[in-house]
This record gives structure tokens, sequence and C-alpha cells, in this order.
């Protein structure tokens, strides 16, 4: 595996007597697409949360970059970017004003947001529709605004939270190409999704979360190896057998 951009160190967190997260530890390679699976209420979100500085664990460390979230935290969201399973749009603005608005927040300059904002919307194929309003698009559309809103500022570790969550094919399709084209220009991806399949296509590796604990983590290939045939046996056999088949609420 290439050399650690991100490390966390036994993270630990809990909700008045819930334990949401018990012991997590997993690194990701620099220019790794690294997958957190697991089904409701595993932690994933939780995690996701401190990784990202949004939440301070309890206990445990994590490193971004060589920067400490707990000691260097400005530093680290120097370094990440955040595509929220929430949109985070302003439905009155142009697509063009929400990535200006979002990157003016990571510190831009009014030239240097404008030139972003258009190569990101260019990237996600909605550069014809730069100054049409939020309110117009499609969920596809707004999907794909979202995640050029998470690539301004130029961010080295990209956090995915089930970027292409009820959108059509097509624009999942161009969410992957651009998965791709990123990882190929030396961005580090963190993705979740409930999507096996998605995991399988896109993702170095794998962790799948259950009960605040990563139960297993290993590339998709070797995982499928596992409990069967790789070429036969899906990932989504691997999580069932992992995590249970019991409904979760």
């Amino acid at each position: 595996m290439a050399e650690p951009f991100m490390v966390a160190r036994d993270l630990q967190k809990s909700f008045n007597d819930h334990k949401a997260v018990n012991g997590v530890s997993f690194t990701i390679g620099k220019n790794e697409i690294f997958g957190l699976l697991g089904p409701n209420g595993a932690g994933k979100t939780t995690t996701i949360r401190m990784l990202s500085t949004v939440l301070e664990p309890d206990a445990g460390e994590v490193t971004i970059g060589g920067f400490s979230t707990h000691q260097q935290p400005e530093k680290v969201r120097s370094l990440i970017g955040v595509c929220p399973q929430e949109l985070a749009l302003y439905e009155d603005l142009s697509a063009l004003d929400n990535l200006m608005f979002f990157g003016r927040l990571v510190g831009l300059s009014g030239r240097e947001a404008k030139a972003q904002a258009m190569s990101n919307l260019a990237l996600m194929g909605l550069e014809q529709r730069a100054r049409g309003k939020i309110s117009k698009f499609s969920g596809g559309m707004k999907r794909r605004v979202n995640l050029a809103i998470a690539l301004m500022g130029h961010p080295q570790l990209l956090f995915l939270d089930e970027p292409t969550v009820g959108i059509d094919p097509q624009s999942r399709n161009n969410i992957f190409e651009t998965i791709f084209d990123l990882r190929k220009k030396g961005m580090t991806i963190l993705y979740t999704t409930h999507y096996m399949e998605e995991a399988d296509r896109l993702c170095n590796r794998v962790a799948i979360m259950d009960g605040g604990k990563i139960v297993v983590m290993d590339t998709p290939r070797a995982l499928k190896g596992q409990i069967g045939d790789p070429d036969k046996v899906t990932l989504e056999d691997v999580f069932l057998k992992m995590t249970g088949r019991s409904l979760r609420d």
C-alpha cells in the first residue's frame, strides 16, 4: 500500500450509554480510494465526523497529511473536502454562486473562487448550467453540484458520503468517471455507500463496520475470496455474511 495519508488509531465515541464507535483503527494510503461500509447504525457517520474534525473522539487519534485533528484541526481542514449525503445547497442561488460562496468560505479570493467554480462545474458536465438556479436542477444535477462544492480549495483528501443516492444512471456514471479522474490526479478518497457494486467497482480496499467496530477489511476481491470464488461471490454476499441479514432501523 502507498504511504498512509490518513491514520486513525483506536477511535472511540459514546453518546450517553451508547458506544457508537468502539476502537476503530485503519489507514488510507495516499492516492487510494477507501470504502467504509456498514448497515445503518454501524458507526460510519460518527467515524467520518471524527475524521473530518466535526466531532472530537472520546479516545484515540487521527492524523491527516501528518497533522493531528485534535492539535491542528485548521491544518487538517485545509487538506480535506466533504461531500455530505444531505445536499448542502442554496436553492435560490445559481450553481456558480453556490460554488463561489463555499469557495470564499475556504479562503479563496473572488477571482480564485470563480475560476475553480467554473473548472469544477466543467468537470461535472455542468459548465453550460453554471448560471442556472439550483431549484431548477434535477436530483442528479444537484448531486454533481454537491460534489463540485466539495472540490473547492483543491482538497487532498475527499470524503464522499453516499454521493449517488437516488440519481439516474447517467449522473452516477459521471460521478464514477470524476472519482477515477480525481484519483489519477493524486487525490485520496474515503467513500461510503450502501450500493455494494459501487464499492466493488471503485475501491482499492474496503472496511465493513458493524456495532461500532470494523469487522473485516481488505481488497474487495480478497474479501470475496474469503467466502467463495471471487469471480462468482459478490461484495453484497460478504456484507451480509459479516453483518447478518436482520433488518436495521
